[in-house]
C-alpha cells in the first residue's frame, strides 16, 4: 500500500455526501468492492444498495474498493476508501460485478492483494469472497472456483439472510459456515452445491425499499445527479436482453414513495436522474414528471421507449435543461427488429426522433446491434438509412440538433432466449461496422462503436464454463493477444464457445441457475426469432 493511494482515497472522500464512517471495533468488517474505476462504479446503483444496507446493520461496517487502471499498470493492491485498508483486512469481500470483462479486474485484485486466487486454497484465515451482479447472476460457472459464494438474485431478500450466518460463523471452521450459507435460498455455494437449480430471489414490493444516491460526489459520470430507481425489470422481453430476465417480472415503485425520495434528493442536487430499464413503460410516468417538476427538479431519464413516447415527459425534462435523450432501435429493418422481438416500426423511430426535437432537445442518441442472428448486410445499409432519415428530420425542425450514433456488437448471453445463437465473427462485424462509418462519418454523423474482438471476449465469458476460469488465473496483464494464448495454452477454442450455435438439448454449464423461465419457453422464443 503507498501513500499515493492513501492520498488519493482521502482526496475523493473529502469531496463526497452521504460517506458512511464507522469505527471497526467490534464490527464485522466487509468490503462493497466495484472491479472497475470510482467513475463508473459511483453511477452504479446497485453498488450504493449495497453499501448502505451493508452499514444499516450496527454490527456491520462496510466500506467501498474500486479497481483504478494505475492499478493494474503499477501492480498496486487496492486500499478501502473509508479507511484506506487492504482487502486482507477484510471478514469479507463483496463484488459487485456488472460486466464480464470486469473478471479480468477481479482476479487481478486478489492477486494483487495477496490473498490466494483459488477458493480451495482458502481458509477461515482468509477473507470469505462473494458476488452477486447481473452478468454472475445468469452464469457464474467460469468465476465458480475463485469465490466462496454467489447471491442469485436482488440484494434486498439475500443480504438479511446471510448476515446472521456469517457475523456467527466468519471465525469457526469455513467448512461449516459455507454448508449453512448453501442451504439458503439464491446461494450457490460451488464446493457444497446439492445439484438443484438455485433460484433467483427478487423483491416483491419495491416501496419497502427506497433505492437511491447514498453518496454523492462530483468525481463521477453522474456527478450532478440524484439518482432514484423508479422501475425494476422490462416486460418487453427483447430475445436478446438478459436484464428481462434476470430482474422479473417488472416492478414500480409508487409515485409517492418517489416522490418521497426526491424530497431528500432535491436538498442534495436540483438535478434528479430516474433509474430504470423502461422508465416510461411505469403507469403514471406521466403524473410523476410533472410531480417533479412543479417542485423544481431537474429530471434527467436513464432510458426513453420509442413506443409510446410521451410528448409530456419529454417536455418536462427539456424544462429541466435535458440536453440529450437516448433511444434504442437495436436494428435498421422491421424484420430484423421482429426476430429480436424489439416491437417498434420505423414510423415509431421517425416520430420519437421528431418530438425529441420539437421538444427542445439539443441531442438524440441512437443505440443499435450489429451482428444479430440472421443479420445481413442490407440490414446494415438500412441502419445507415434509417439515421439519414431522422437527420433530414431534425434538419427541418431546427438548427443545431445532433444524433450520435452508439453501435455494439450481438453478444448471446446465459439465461436468454439467444443463449444457443452464435455470435458473427469478429472480420465480419469490422466489416460491418465500416459499411455504417462510410455511410453516416461523411454526413456528419459522430458514430460510436464498442471493439468487436472484445465483444468476442465478453462472449467467450457470457458463455463460459468452469474451463474459463484457468484462462483467468492464467492472463498476465490485459490484452487481446495475451488473452489468445492463455485459450490456446488451455486447449480450448475461442469458435467453439462463441461461433457455433449449440444445440438446445445439450446441457449448459449454467443449469444449475433458475431465473425463472424455463428452458423450453426459451428454445420456443428463439425458434420464433430464427423463423423470421
Amino acid at each position: 500500500m503507498g501513500w499515493d493511494e492513501i492520498k488519493k482515497a482521502r482526496r475523493r472522500l473529502s469531496r463526497e455526501q452521504g460517506t458512511i464512517l464507522k469505527d471497526w471495533g467490534g464490527k464485522l468488517p466487509i468490503a462493497a468492492i466495484y472491479p472497475n474505476s470510482y467513475f463508473l462504479g459511483m453511477s452504479n446503483l446497485g453498488l450504493h444498495v449495497i453499501y448502505k444496507l451493508f452499514n444499516s446493520y450496527s454490527d456491520v461496517v462496510a466500506e467501498r474498493v474500486f479497481w483504478e487502471k494505475e492499478n493494474l499498470d503499477k501492480k498496486i493492491a487496492p486500499v478501502s476508501l473509508e479507511s484506506q485498508r487492504p482487502l486482507s483486512d477484510f471478514a469479507v469481500l463483496a463484488f459487485s460485478i456488472s460486466y464480464e470483462l470486469d473478471y479480468f479486474n477481479v482476479v487481478s485484485m486478489l492477486r494483487s492483494s495477496g490473498i490466494p486466487l483459488y477458493a480451495a486454497e482458502r481458509d477461515q484465515r482468509h477473507p470469505l469472497i462473494i458476488a452477486g451482479g447481473p452478468c454472475v447472476m445468469a452464469n457464474p460457472v467460469p468465476l465458480a472456483p475463485f469465490f466462496d459464494l454467489f447471491c442469485i438474485g436482488e440484494a434486498e431478500p439475500i443480504v438479511p439472510a446471510i448476515l446472521p450466518l456469517v457475523a456467527g460463523g466468519i471465525t469457526g471452521k469455513r467448512s461449516e459456515l459455507l454448508k449453512s450459507l448453501a442451504e439458503l435460498p439464491g446461494i450457490y455455494v460451488p464446493a457444497y452445491h446439492s445439484g438443484k437449480p438455485v433460484v433467483r430471489q427478487w423483491a416483491k414490493d419495491l416501496d419497502k425499499f427506497p433505492v437511491g444516491s447514498t453518496v454523492l460526489t462530483p468525481d463521477t459520470e453522474l456527478g450532478d445527479l440524484y439518482l432514484i430507481e423508479v422501475v425494476r425489470g422490462c416486460n418487453r422481453g427483447c430475445r436478446f436482453c438478459l436484464t428481462s430476465q434476470a430482474f422479473r417480472p417488472m416492478r414500480y415503485r409508487s409515485v409517492d414513495s418517489v416522490i418521497a425520495q426526491a424530497r431528500d434528493g432535491l436538498k442534495l442536487r436540483q438535478r434528479l436522474g430516474l433509474v430504470g430499464a423502461a422508465i416510461s413503460d411505469h403507469p403514471q410516468i406521466e403524473e410523476l414528471v410533472v410531480r417533479l417538476g412543479e417542485r423544481g427538479a431537474e429530471l434527467s431519464l436513464s432510458s426513453l421507449r420509442m413506443k409510446p413516447l410521451s410528448a409530456v415527459v419529454l417536455r418536462e425534462v427539456a424544462k429541466g435543461g435535458l440536453k440529450s435523450v437516448a433511444l434504442a432501435p437495436e436494428a435498421g429493418t422491421e424484420r430484423l427488429r421482429q426476430v429480436i422481438k424489439k416491437g417498434i416500426f420505423e414510423a415509431d423511430i421517425l416520430e420519437a426522433v421528431d418530438i425529441a426535437a420539437g421538444q427542445g432537445i439539443k441531442q438524440v442518441k441512437l443505440y443499435f446491434m450489429i451482428g444479430l442472428p440472421s443479420e445481413t448486410d442490407s440490414d446494415i445499409e438500412a441502419i445507415a438509412s434509417l439515421i439519414l432519415r431522422s437527420k433530414a428530420i431534425t434538419d427541418r425542425r431546427r438548427g443545431g440538433f445532433r444524433i450520435v450514433v452508439n453501435v455494439a456488437p450481438f453478444v448471446p448471453k446465459a439465461g436468454t432466449p439467444f443463449q444457443w445463437v452464435e455470435m458473427a465473427p469478429v472480420a465480419t462485424l469490422n466489416r460491418r461496422l465500416a459499411i455504417l462509418k462510410n455511410g453516416l462519418v461523411p454526413k456528419g454523423i459522430k458514430l460510436k462503436a464498442e471493439s468487436p474482438a472484445w465483444s468476442e471476449v465478453q462472449a467467450v465469458l457470457a458463455r463460459g464454463d468452469e474451463r474459463i476460469s484457468g484462462v483467468l488465473a492464467d492472463m498476465e496483464g490485459l490484452s487481446l493477444a495475451g488473452w489468445r494464448r492463455a485459450m490456446e495454452v488451455r486447449n480450448l477454442n475461442i469458435d467453439t464457445y462463441v461461433h457455433t450455435r449449440w444445440d438446445p438439448g445439450k446441457k449448459l454449464p449454467w443449469e444449475i441457475i433458475d431465473l425463472g423461465t424455463k428452458a423450453e419457453q426459451l428454445e420456443k422464443e428463439m425458434e420464433k426469432a430464427l423463423a423470421k
